[in-house]
């Protein structure tokens, strides 16, 4: 049996410590979640698992856990770890468990200052958790194995540490066994490609973009304890359905971006009143969702004026005036500007807060015609 979550009541039968832990943490920690520990606790299930919430890297590796015990039948529960509210150690006992993953996220500095017989094994692939190895590993005992590998996402890195582990393994029936059943295997690693290279920020493969606004409409699903379809739903996930869904969005963007434009002239900005040039820009005020549509297209009319390749898209936000430029150029660097008047951003995409005052002394009256 697979734990997944629990709805029942908290059962007696754990220990002082973890009563307390319970009590202290119920006011912040989710019901469904702390019930799930205590049915655990009472069933002496072995396996604990936590990823990281809301990650899409997190939320497969608990998929290829799940996946991976219930191929077995290994009695496993799995939970979701935020880095906002997390558990706390005297929430999740792990004395009372024999092995702990921590997929997605290194172990957090509370757990490594406690010594414990719970073996646990934390996979990640980022910069930072890289750098905060060595010191947790002096503070911790021998039952902490640390997976990091900066040029491998880890859901990649669960997926063939958990599929590797079942080569040699039989089901109780004796049959072989493999993580992902043939007609699931390519769709899902094809999925696992597109979220490494949005979490190694490579954003190299087609589409990637209409991948990741397509992934993030299913992150409302990937919490198990409130979602427990999760798995079903993530073995299901296609590739190509998220890009279509993405370039359809972006498409209907670009519409909305144009008709605005025809509306609005563009006028002549002169950028840090002249000092990086002049470029053409427009008041995005209430259609500061199409700042990115309405930058690029102004970027190509810019050019076509023989201004700079610049688009400009100023807008109110928050009280303040927000200026958003993008460029079609690979030589232009917008950062330039940006990086001067305090914001920043990519060569081809940054912002910044501007005066209003000094908003007025880049504006030009008299705008070329782009007609």
């Amino acid at each position: 049996m697979v734990f997944r979550c629990f709805s029942g009541r908290i059962l007696p039968a754990i220990s002082e410590s973890c009563k307390l832990g319970f009590e202290s943490t119920r006011g912040f920690r989710s019901d469904a979640a702390l019930e799930s520990i205590a049915n655990a606790l009472e069933e002496k299930v072995p396996n604990l698992v936590l990823y990281n919430y809301p990650s899409f890297s997190g939320a497969f590796s608990a998929l290829f856990a799940q996946l991976y015990h219930s191929r077995l039948r290994l009695p496993c529960l799995i939970l979701p770890f935020s880095s906002v509210v997390p558990f706390r150690v005297e929430d999740l006992c792990l004395d009372e468990f024999e092995k702990c993953y921590l997929l997605d996220f290194v172990i957090p500095k509370d757990f490594a200052c406690r010594n414990t017989a719970c073996e646990i094994i934390c996979f990640d692939h980022r910069n930072s958790a890289l750098a905060r190895i060595g010191s947790i590993k002096e503070e911790h005992n021998k039952s902490l194995k640390i997976n990091v590998d900066t040029e491998t996402s880890s859901s990649k890195a669960v997926y063939k540490y958990f599929s590797s582990k079942l080569t040699d393994q039989r089901s109780p029936e004796g049959e072989s066994l493999s993580l992902l059943d043939v007609e699931d295997k390519s769709r899902i690693e094809s999925v696992l490609d597109y979220i490494e290279d949005i979490d190694l920020r490579r954003w190299r493969l087609p589409d990637i973009k209409a991948f990741s606004f397509g992934l993030k409409d299913w992150r409302s699903r990937i919490n198990c304890i409130t979602n427990p379809y999760m798995y079903q739903q993530l073995l299901r996930v296609n590739s190509r359905d998220l890009i279509a869904y993405g370039n359809s969005y972006f498409s209907s963007r670009l519409i909305d971006a144009k008709k605005l434009l025809k509306l609005n002239k563009a006028m002549k900005i002169s950028l840090g009143r002249g000092l990086y040039g002049e470029c053409l820009g427009i008041r995005g005020d209430g259609n500061h969702q199409l700042s990115d549509e309405l930058g690029k297209l102004l970027s190509l009319q810019s050019s076509a004026a023989g201004l700079r390749p610049v688009g400009a898209v100023t807008f109110m936000q928050r009280n303040n005036l927000k200026m958003c430029l993008r460029s079609t150029d690979d030589i232009i660097d917008t950062s330039e500007v940006a990086k001067a008047y305090g914001g920043g951003g990519t060569a081809c995409s940054s912002s910044f807060i501007i005066r209003m005052d000094e908003y007025n002394q880049w504006i030009s009256e008299n705008p070329p015609d782009t007609s």
